[in-house]
């Protein structure tokens, strides 16, 4: 077999050096690794120019189609994540790139980091904390989550095992989805509505659709209008799914009650961007999968993937 050359490109997480995992793959090739990223598309390419294999450790690292006509030798890209908008699909099929992602893998890691921050929002833990360090002494109403309406927008994976966390604590979980089932309602112990009755019954709506065309900007001005007085709002799916603008003028009207969010339009978000002045909002960084557990489970599914494809029965390809 040839001496393969295997790359993580960068914004590599630090558990990632030494892993047992990445071992598995020195019988096949060479790897190299970066741990910050690239600033640049020509620092991207000058890490990528000569791989033969990708990790590509986090989705805020993109793959445009202008990039991926600079690598030649390319022949896999192994996706740390179930997403895959960060890869410009179409030009990979084109350059018979194949693109291998890791469904439903760190669902109940995803899901956890969900449900913490709709606890946090609700009980208003960050606004509270600034408050008091401060020197101020805040009262203001809590939202007491047992018997209230959840939401669930797209029941895959994270979304199934977040309706699971829903019911555990007494909430009364609605869904909606693209391809709704009887079955899959009893199995999941929801009930499935029209996405406009779950925006207007729902007091907390936690969304968990893939980026698509479709899916773009799914909730905006008139949806969040929709949405009941002092509602919370979660998203750790993409940052593209919420109009931003619209929420942010939503939040400062007060007629949503808060957001919780792990994923931006723009990543990182520029420091002077109005969402970060916003005083009811729990903000993480991209970052609902990084705990030991998910970057563990993560890297051990890329490499997976990546011995999978090299001895000739790849799985998970998305193109």
């Amino acid at each position: 077999m040839e001496n393969l050359k295997i790359v993580v490109p960068g914004d590599a997480p630090p558990q990632i050096q030494g892993s047992p995992h990445l071992d598995r793959l020195k019988p096949y090739g060479d790897v190299q690794l970066y741990l910050n990223r690239p600033e640049s598309d020509a620092e991207k390419i000058r890490r990528a120019e000569d791989a033969d294999i990708l990790i590509n450790s986090r989705g805020m690292v993109q793959w445009n189609a202008q990039v991926l006509q600079q690598l030649p030798k390319l022949k896999l890209i192994s996706l740390c994540s179930i997403g895959t908008d960060m890869i410009a699909l179409d030009e990979a099929k084109k350059r018979g790139i194949v693109v291998c992602n890791q469904p439903g893998r760190t669902a109940p890691v995803v899901a956890e980091h969900s449900f913490g921050l709709m606890f946090a929002l609700a009980k208003r833990a960050a606004f509270m904390t600034s408050a008091m360090q401060a020197g101020k002494w805040p009262r203001m109403d809590s939202v007491y989550l047992q018997g209230k309406t959840l939401g669930i927008v797209g029941t895959g994976h994270i979304g199934s095992e977040m309706a699971r966390l829903g019911n555990a604590i007494g909430m009364n979980v609605i869904a909606w989805t693209y391809h709704s089932s009887a079955r899959r309602a009893k199995q999941l112990g929801v009930v499935y509505v029209s996405f406009k009755e779950l925006l207007r019954r729902s007091d907390v709506i936690s969304l968990h659709v893939k980026l698509t065309d479709r899916s773009y900007h799914l909730i905006g001005e008139r949806e969040l209008a929709m949405m009941k007085p002092k509602a919370l709002l979660i998203n750790v799916a993409r940052g593209q799914i919420v109009d931003t603008d619209a929420l942010v003028d939503s939040l400062n009207s007060g007629h949503l009650g808060g957001a919780a969010i792990d994923v931006y339009e723009q990543e990182p978000p520029p420091a002077d961007h109005p969402l970060l002045k916003c005083e009811q909002v729990i903000l993480t960084p991209h970052c609902a999968d990084m705990t030991p557990e998910g970057v563990d489970l993560l890297n051990e599914g890329a490499v997976d993937n990546i011995i999978a494809f090299l001895e000739g029965n790849p799985k998970n390809v998305v193109v």
